[in-house]
């Protein structure tokens, strides 16, 4: 298992945004953490109300937004009005070319949310959106599906052979994921704490696996997890 500390990523503030990211962006650049597999991006975003992102680009990329707490409101160039809320997952895909705005949709509360990229199978992909949202009470110490490159059981589609899960769990309860096949595997602690390997991983911190093997991971206080069981292919076409 290899580790990835909260307080080892990289750090942007901007005043009215915190970020941390967990992998090289923006004017962060760390050439031993480019992403993992296909997953490019985990910021850990920040921002105060009011404020927000402006209109700018992407392409080519399929980005994945899941709210923490507050609000996220986003405008795009596809006719897209849409407000995020927890238990959301949004999917933007850039393919060919896309522009979007993203915004704290409150003017009196912060909005704490991860934002995510991840490489599509395929470039010059038509753009789209898709939002979802899911009862968390399924994901209480459990697995809860809410992307997948194969979507089942009302996962939003992304486009990557890529199973993202979500799960909340009590002090004490303890999970196992299984991989279909040597596949890249990527925890995310959201919030709380959990032990993985022997080893205790807290609020920002990630681990990853390139394996075939059972992840088994216990909770030492209340925690919000997720879990990305990705292709061991970064490669796009």
């Amino acid at each position: 298992m290899l580790t990835r500390r909260s307080n080892d990523r990289g750090h942007a503030d901007f005043g009215w945004l915190q970020s941390r990211h967990t992998f090289s962006f923006g004017q962060y650049f760390d050439p031993d953490h480019m992403g993992f597999g296909p997953l490019r991006v985990i910021n850990e975003d920040r921002v105060v109300p009011g404020a927000g992102f402006g209109e700018h680009p992407h392409r080519d990329m399929e980005i994945l937004s899941w709210v923490l707490e507050g609000t996220l409101e986003h405008k795009d160039s596809l006719g897209t009005g849409a407000q995020i809320q927890p238990g959301e997952l949004q999917r933007m895909s850039a393919g060919t070319g896309v522009t979007h705005s993203e915004f704290n949709a409150s003017k009196n509360e912060p909005v704490h949310f991860l934002q995510i990229w991840i490489l599509p199978e395929k470039l010059g992909l038509a753009p789209g959106y898709e939002q979802r949202r899911f009862a968390l009470a399924g994901s209480m110490n459990q697995w809860l599906l809410i992307g997948s490159g194969s979507p089942r059981n009302g996962a939003v589609k992304v486009h990557q052979d890529v199973d993202l899960y979500v799960a909340r769990l009590g002090a004490g309860n303890e999970l196992e994921h299984v991989p279909r096949g040597s596949r890249n595997l990527w925890l995310q602690v959201a919030r709380g704490s959990v032990k993985v390997d022997g080893e205790v991983l807290n609020a920002g911190d990630g681990a990853a696996w390139t394996t075939d093997g059972p992840i088994i991971v216990l909770a030492t206080s209340a925690a919000e997890i997720l879990l990305f069981d990705m292709t061991v292919s970064d490669m796009t076409n």
